[in-house]
């Protein structure tokens, strides 16, 4: 099975990784030059993987022309599979659920769910079995449920690293170290693998001690923004117990 990467950024640089690892050679193109016409020519293969942006993905494959009997899939968790015109007939999604960064690529996908759609049957066990190489945590999703998926990730990963940002800022100028906070947070991630996130729920708003979190709030007056997050929070977690 040939495979050809489209895009050399995050998601890229890991799948080309994880497929190197498995003995497939996987050549990573850049969508960027495919685009504009200063790449060479794509050679034929069987896979043609899409691993760009959002935005750039209409651009991106309109410039591909392949075999009609190739299959085209993305990587994105919110484009639908009708991205792929008449032209690529076989088409669909692989979309590897996890946090990638083109620093450090990641090239052990075996526990990392790869979340697929096909347009129809035969492209859905060709994606399948493309996914399987990779992964044995291979699950089939809709379009609606990639979407709400989507957006879980967003506030289990984004956000929480936003948090981690607001936590080292908190420590600035004090003689504390951010990797004091690591034990904490390995303790908290560890947590919700045997616990529901609200079982697992601790601190001052869950217990309702309004003595700590006015004095919180006191610490954070000189950072609006902080105090305005903690007060949400805080107010989401007391109205959610």
């Amino acid at each position: 099975m040939k495979i050809i990467i489209i895009g050399r950024g995050n998601v890229a640089t890991s799948l080309h990784a994880a497929f190197a690892a498995k003995g497939i050679d996987a050549p990573m193109v850049s969508s960027r030059e495919l685009v504009s016409g200063a790449a060479e020519p794509l050679p034929e293969a069987d896979v043609y993987i899409y691993a760009v942006r959002d935005e750039a993905l209409h651009e991106v494959v309109a410039a591909v022309h392949a075999p009609a009997r190739a299959i085209h899939v993305h990587t994105s968790g919110t484009v639908p599979v009708t991205v792929f015109g008449a032209d690529k007939p076989h088409s669909g999604i692989l979309y590897p659920f996890q946090s990638f960064s083109k620093a450090q690529p990641v090239d052990d996908f075996t526990n990392i769910p790869l979340f697929i759609e096909g347009r129809d049957i035969d492209d859905i066990a060709a994606i399948y079995t493309l996914a399987l190489t990779l992964s044995p945590r291979v699950i089939e999703a809709s379009q609606a449920d990639r979407e709400r998926l989507h957006v879980a990730g967003v506030f289990a990963n984004n956000f929480t690293n936003c948090m981690y940002r607001i936590a080292a800022d908190i420590l600035r100028d004090t003689h504390i170290p951010f990797s004091a906070l690591l034990p904490l947070i390995d303790r908290t991630a560890e947590k919700v693998h045997n616990l529901a996130p609200r079982d697992a729920q601790t601190g001052p708003a869950i217990r309702g001690d309004e003595h700590v979190i006015r004095h919180h709030l006191d610490l954070l007056a000189g950072k609006p923004e902080h105090e305005a997050i903690y007060r949400m929070l805080t107010e989401y977690i007391q109205s959610n117990r």
